[in-house]
């Protein structure tokens, strides 16, 4: 006998709150077209009035149109030689204004929607501070990606992730016996957010910094995920000393694995060990009590 599919029931928006006034709901499409959408997403997606979509790819945009007749492109805030800042503010604005009239809203970003992505934590905001129902879906960024792709499981040594040109102004300490995960690794440097690629003087100081933790010879793993079903991640190996000369595009992140083996801390094994010695004590106590009776 076949097994019977399963059956779940997804709450729309409107069976979850009758009132009229404006709501805004951001959702995650995940990082691969079509196939990391959750149910509940794609149902607050196709019951809102009006979708802005905050994709990068043309096909995003087709796929999502299919599923809603309002749908408007986020993507022409983005504008070259203009700080990428000035554009988020603007998204922000674009997405609030239906709000405020009243509308149910949905923004829809690719990937994890609350990851690398100011415009969505901004939104949600300031639509509360106004008085508006506003809430984030979760979904499936390049991180969840990343750990399938390359078989990493993040609990064997731990992983460090920052943002590349935030780790070379702020003062980090990198604990290089775990993975190290650089995210936007293509602008590292760029402190105007206003280019698409960093220049090989700011790769060069990125690279300079990581020597202080690695030699020079050190493996490190060029990833980027892949957002068609068709295509493939990319997996590229390389050297620390290689990076300066290897292909690294905007949505590629570096991954440094563990230098080093991990130093067991032995105050604290000590003091664990104690605990556990004082544990046994008492229930050898209860024991034999319990066998005095």
């Amino acid at each position: 006998m076949a097994p019977q599919a399963l059956s779940v029931h997804v709450p729309s928006p409107t069976s979850l709150d009758a009132s009229t006034a404006g709501e805004l709901v951001i959702v995650s499409l995940g990082m691969c077209l079509g196939s990391h959408l959750s149910p509940l997403s794609k149902s607050f997606l196709q019951n809102s009035e009006i979708v802005f979509a905050g994709v990068s790819d043309p096909l995003f945009e087709l796929w999502l149109a299919s599923m809603h007749a309002d749908v408007r492109s986020l993507q022409h805030h983005y504008q070259a030689g203009r700080s990428r800042r000035i554009g988020y503010e603007a998204m922000v604005e674009q997405m609030l204004q239906p709000v405020r009239a009243g509308k149910r809203v949905c923004g829809a970003f690719y990937g994890h929607a609350g990851v690398f992505a100011w415009p969505t934590h901004r939104a949600i905001e300031q639509a509360r501070a106004e008085g508006f129902k506003a809430h984030m879906q979760a979904g499936i960024s390049a991180e969840d990606c990343l750990y399938a792709d390359l078989g990493i499981d993040p609990g064997q040594f731990g992983c460090q992730h920052f943002e590349a040109s935030q780790l070379m102004v702020y003062q980090r300490q990198i604990d290089s016996s775990a993975y190290l995960i650089l995210w936007q690794v293509g602008v590292a440097g760029d402190l105007s957010f206003s280019e698409c690629f960093s220049t090989d003087a700011y790769r060069a100081l990125l690279i300079e910094l990581l020597l202080q933790d690695y030699p020079s010879g050190h493996p490190v793993i060029i990833y980027r995920a892949a957002t068609l079903p068709t295509q493939r991640a990319r997996i590229e190996q390389s050297t620390l000393e290689q990076l300066q000369h290897a292909r690294i595009e905007m949505a590629d992140t570096l991954v440094v694995p563990p230098a080093r083996p991990m130093s067991k801390n032995s105050t604290m094994l000590a003091r664990l060990a104690q605990i556990e010695r004082s544990l046994s004590e008492r229930q050898g106590t209860k024991r034999d009590s319990i066998s005095a009776r």
